[in-house]
C-alpha cells in the first residue's frame, strides 16, 4: 500500500500562542515517553496505549473548546486529558493506580476522568462512547445549556455500527455534537483499506446530512483552524459536525503489540511529518522564537513530567476496606 502523506497547510500564529502549542505537544510527548518507561519497569500495569505522533489533534481541537464543553475520548486519551488541562500529576498517579489519581486509581490508563474539566473518559470499548456523547449532547440541548459535546474516536470506531447509529440520530435530533475522528490508518493492527471501502472518511457524513471536513492532523495550526470552524458551525446551527483528522501514531497500538502489520520504513516516513518539529521549525523560521525559547520549554516540560512521576511514586494505595466504595450503594432505611 502506498503511503499517502498529508498535504501542506498554511496558517498563522503569534509568539505567545505558538509557544503554548509547542509546550503542550511536547508535554504530551515527554509524558508518554516517561509512561512507557514506567510501564517497562512494572510501575504501570494493565494496558497502555500511547499518543505519540498524534499530539497535534488533541492540542489543536482543545483550543476551540471552552471549559463548559463536554469531552469524551478513547482508551488512547492521555494526550486529550493533558490538553484539556487535567493535572499531569493526577494522570500519572492514576496510571500508577494510586488514589491521588484523577479516577482515584480505579480507572488506570484507559479510564481517565475528571468532572471538574468536563472530561468524561477514557472509554475502553471501541465506539462504546459514541452513544454516550450523543446522549450528553441531547441532554444539553433539552436543558438549553448552550454547550457542545466533543467526542474523539479512531477510524476503527467509524467502522462500527454505533458510529452510523449516532450519525443518523445526531442529524435527526439536531444535537450540538462535534465528532472528531483521529484517523491514524490502523485500527489496532488492521490497515484502513481492510476496514473501510470508502477511505475518505469525511465523505460518510453526507449520507446522513452531517456537515463534514478533513484536515491534516499532523499540523496543529491546521487542526486548530479546522476545529474553530467546526465548533462555530455547531454553535450557530445546533447541528452535529464530523471532523476527520488524518494523523499517524509512531508507536505500536499498545505496549503488548508486536507491530508486525506495517513496515518500519513507513513509520520512518511518517516521522518526517512529526507535528512537534513542524511547528518548532515554523516558529523559528518566522523569527517568533529562538533556540533559547526551545531550551526553556524543554527544561520546563522535563520538570513537569518528573514532578508527575514523583507525585505518583509518593502516592498511596486505596485501603482494602474501601474497595466496595462506589461499587455498592448503601440502602438507607427508616
Amino acid at each position: 500500500m502506498e503511503t499517502v502523506l498529508p498535504q501542506e497547510t498554511h496558517a498563522t500564529v503569534d509568539r505567545t500562542h505558538g509557544l503554548y502549542l509547542l509546550q503542550q505537544m511536547l508535554l504530551i510527548r515527554r509524558f508518554e515517553e516517561k509512561s512507557a518507561e514506567a510501564y517497562s519497569k512494572g510501575k504501570i500495569r494493565g494496558f497502555l496505549h500511547l499518543y505519540v505522533g498524534e499530539e497535534a489533534v488533541a492540542v489543536g481541537v482543545m483550543q476551540a473548546l471552552t471549559r463548559e464543553e463536554y469531552v469524551l475520548s478513547t482508551y488512547r486519551e492521555h494526550g486529550h486529558a493533558i490538553a484539556r488541562g487535567i493535572d499531569p500529576k493526577k494522570i500519572m498517579a492514576e496510571m500508577y493506580g494510586k488514589q491521588e489519581g484523577c479516577s482515584r486509581g480505579r480507572g488506570g490508563s484507559m479510564h481517565l476522568f475528571d468532572v471538574t474539566a468536563n472530561f468524561f473518559g477514557g472509554n475502553a470499548i471501541v465506539a462504546g462512547h459514541l452513544p454516550l456523547s450523543l446522549g450528553m449532547a441531547l441532554a444539553s440541548k433539552k436543558q438549553k445549556k448552550g454547550n457542545i459535546t466533543c467526542c474523539f474516536f479512531g477510524e476503527g470506531a467509524a467502522a462500527e455500527g454505533e458510529f452510523h447509529e449516532v450519525m443518523n440520530l445526531a442529524a435527526l435530533w439536531q444535537v450540538p455534537l462535534l465528532l472528531v475522528c483521529e484517523n491514524n490508518l490502523y485500527a489496532m493492527g488492521t490497515a484502513i483499506r481492510f476496514t473501510h471501502s470508502m477511505q475518505e472518511l469525511e465523505r460518510k457524513g453526507s449520507a446522513y446530512g452531517v456537515e463534514s471536513a478533513a484536515v491534516n492532523g499532523m499540523d496543529v495550526l491546521a487542526v486548530e483552524q479546522a476545529a474553530h470552524k467546526a465548533v462555530e458551525k455547531v454553535r450557530t446551527t445546533g447541528k452535529p459536525f464530523f471532523l476527520v483528522c488524518n494523523t499517524y501514531r509512531f508507536r505500536a497500538h499498545s505496549m503488548f503489540d508486536a507491530e508486525l502489520y506495517r513496515d518500519k520504513s513507513e513509520v520512518e516516513q511518517w516521522k518526517r511529518e512529526d507535528p512537534i518539529p513542524r511547528l518548532q521549525q515554523l516558529l523559528l523560521s518566522e523569527g517568533l522564537i529562538s533556540g533559547d525559547d526551545v531550551s526553556q520549554i524543554e527544561n520546563k516540560v522535563e520538570e513537569l513530567v518528573q514532578q508527575s512521576v514523583d507525585f505518583a511514586e509518593e502516592g498511596t494505595w486505596e485501603p482494602v476496606d474501601q474497595l466496595t466504595k462506589f461499587v455498592y450503594s448503601e440502602l438507607k432505611t427508616k
